[in-house]
């Protein structure tokens, strides 16, 4: 195991390597740079002259007139030996100021997103396949589909209706008004996980449909073993079994997909956030990008794909913890 472990930390760090230099190569992508749109943002309509001078003394204040290989050096050096993710421009304060609180809110979404798709997902599945055929496998397999089918944003439009319609309330925010500004404390600890609940539904609406199948047919096939029969021929009780052998086997394509849930759910976070006032980092990363604010944009898609890979990498850890077979392999 340590072996393993070793293994994939090394693969992990590799990865995030190669994934440092396309996103630095992505922050170079658009013509120009910052010190061109500072420049045309203070001085426009002002009558005043801009020569190529001005603009080289502008990119040398921001040290963006150092060579490219150079810039890369000392921004990923920031990162790994101080945590710090460089200068956002237009804000004049450190990415980490600007990115800190929303970086934090869209990971808690997250982790509660995957808690939800899982909690719901793994057991309501296992049920369908126990109960195959059955109205309530019929049931299951409509709402999975009406996930497939049904948008995230448009179940979050409808949940908003009716909040307002019926409830005279509203369930857009992470926080209650006299919470939103107020410093951390239990209070708002609580305020926070209460006003989670409706965005991770909406967010593990069409993950959770996913899973759902996955397990259910994952489960099907385990159910028909010829372990399965032989345990059940030597008396093993019904719950046992079934918890012992096709259960274990069948949450092993979910844990696998881990990553790729994560992935799902930051693709749908941006317009879901939109809807629901929810203040995470979609927004920001287009505007800043927009903007030629390269080390605000370059620090949010490198935070976003470690949390991919880190997903990966904990999936592959609890993969060969539930599947010995998996190390094996490896070795």
């Amino acid at each position: 195991m340590i072996k393993f472990l070793f293994q994939r930390t090394i693969g992990m760090a590799v990865t995030m390597f190669f994934v440092s230099i396309m996103v630095f190569i992505i922050m170079e992508l658009p013509p120009g740079d910052y010190a061109e749109r500072w420049a045309f943002r203070k001085f426009s309509g002002t009558g005043t002259e801009i020569t190529e001078a001005d603009i080289d003394n502008i990119r040398a204040e921001f040290g963006l007139d150092k060579p490219a290989p150079e810039r890369y050096l000392k921004w990923i050096g920031g990162i790994i030996l101080h945590g710090d993710f460089g200068e956002a421009f237009a804000f004049q304060t450190s990415v980490n100021i600007v990115i800190g609180q929303k970086i934090w809110l869209t990971l808690t979404i997250l982790f509660s997103t995957l808690i939800v798709t899982y909690l719901i997902s793994i057991p309501v599945g296992m049920y369908a396949a126990i109960r195959r055929n059955s109205i309530e496998d019929y049931t299951l397999t409509v709402f999975s589909y009406l996930g497939f089918a049904l948008p995230n944003f448009l179940l979050a439009l409808i949940l908003l209706y009716v909040s307002i319609t019926y409830f005279d309330s509203t369930v857009g925010g992470l926080f209650s008004p006299e919470y939103a500004d107020a410093p951390w404390s239990i209070e708002k600890a609580l305020d926070l996980l209460s006003h989670l609940i409706i965005p991770a539904i909406v967010l593990a609406w069409s993950a959770t449909a996913f899973q759902l199948q996955t397990v259910r047919a994952t489960m099907l096939d385990e159910i028909n073993n010829l372990s399965v029969t032989a345990a059940r021929a030597r008396g093993v009780p019904e719950w046992k079994l079934l918890i012992k052998y096709p259960a274990r086997l069948a949450i092993n394509p979910v844990v696998s997909t881990m990553s790729f849930d994560a992935n799902r759910i930051f693709s749908e976070l941006p317009i879901v956030a939109l809807v629901l006032g929810l203040p995470e980092l979609g927004e920001l990363l287009l505007k800043s990008y927009l903007d030629l604010d390269m080390f605000v944009a370059g620090a949010i898609l490198l935070i976003l794909t470690f949390m991919i890979v880190f997903m990966n990498f904990l999936s592959d850890i609890a993969l060969a913890i539930l599947d010995p077979r998996v190390k094996l392999i490896e070795g």
